[in-house]
């Protein structure tokens, strides 16, 4: 559980303006979070715009990470789909040394039912040779798995060990914490719920708004860890105006706004997703200037 607890930050996939995989930009980004103190990174999740990139890109970005990651933080790799035997197809197929665990997200579009859930996590973690983590974003998704299929999965079958719950719902995610084996790890999947969730019990988050303020945000989080709720309740008020406007047009393309203005990553994305409109994005301005006189700038 140690090597998950924390922050996790869910990487942006940074692109050239003609659409190509921007590399250059994706190592600056991956030694600003890691020497910025986070504890692991996700790649190929929502925020990485997965499903628009093709099997080579996917496998040309993993061996990019890999190779400049180098180990010195636990890299998860978002591995998720509507067809079980497909996940299972890439998980047999995909070089996974130097990955720890996979982030697999429910089945979108096709709506299986609570059986239907249990079933397809249930044959991914058999075929899986790295642990598995659930990934419940109902808001993305159109499915909502709940907490007794949560932990049905979490009990009777091995290798998942965790689950990254978005669904926005504290009684359910509440219901897990509290009916959970030990050594089953709840993260939030939802950045401005991860200072109550800790407090619920929660072990960490997988965070976008880490992207941009990797240093900031696990300070919240490991104080929170830490008991020290009265230090992690400032921090997350401080964050909390930036976290809020961030999704306000939609993911990924208010962090990539974000992280275009601090020179990080160019603000390219790929249809469907577009940027955000100038009223938002001259917010998100607003809110990194705010921090930056409060001395938040990392």
């Amino acid at each position: 559980m140690q090597k998950f607890t924390g922050t996790g930050v869910a990487l942006v996939t940074p692109f050239h303006k003609q659409g190509t995989i921007d590399f250059g930009s994706l190592e600056k980004l991956l030694n600003y979070t890691v020497s910025n103190k986070v504890d692991y990174l996700v790649l190929m999740g929502t925020t990485g715009e997965a499903v628009t990139l093709s099997k080579d890109e996917k496998f040309a970005l993993l061996d990019f990470v890999k190779e400049h990651l180098n180990g010195r933080i636990p890299l998860i790799l978002g591995m998720g789909g509507y067809n079980t035997q497909e996940v299972i197809n890439n998980l047999q197929t995909t070089d996974l040394k130097g990955v720890d665990a996979i982030l697999s997200v429910t089945p979108y579009y096709n709506k299986p039912s609570q059986r239907g859930l249990f079933l397809h996590y249930k044959n991914i973690a058999s075929a899986s040779p790295l642990p598995v983590i659930l990934y419940n974003v109902p808001g993305r998704t159109s499915v909502n798995m709940t907490a007794e299929t949560t932990l049905q999965l979490a009990n009777e079958v091995n290798g998942i060990i965790g689950i990254k719950e978005a669904s926005g719902n504290m009684g359910q995610i509440m219901d897990i914490i509290n009916h959970k084996p030990n050594d089953f790890l709840v993260i939030s999947g939802d950045d401005a719920m991860t200072l109550p969730l800790i407090a619920a019990g929660a072990q960490g988050v997988i965070s976008v708004t880490a992207n941009a303020y990797p240093s900031a945000f696990s300070r919240m989080v490991n104080e929170a860890l830490a008991g020290k709720f009265d230090e992690a309740r400032k921090l997350h008020y401080l964050l909390l105006p930036f976290m809020q406007v961030l999704f306000a047009d939609g993911s990924p393309g208010g962090i990539k706004a974000a992280l275009d203005n601090m020179k990080i990553v160019s603000n390219n994305l790929r249809l469907p997703v577009v940027k955000v409109g100038k009223a938002i994005q001259n917010q998100i301005n607003a809110a990194i200037a705010e921090l930056k006189e409060k001395n938040i700038d990392c």
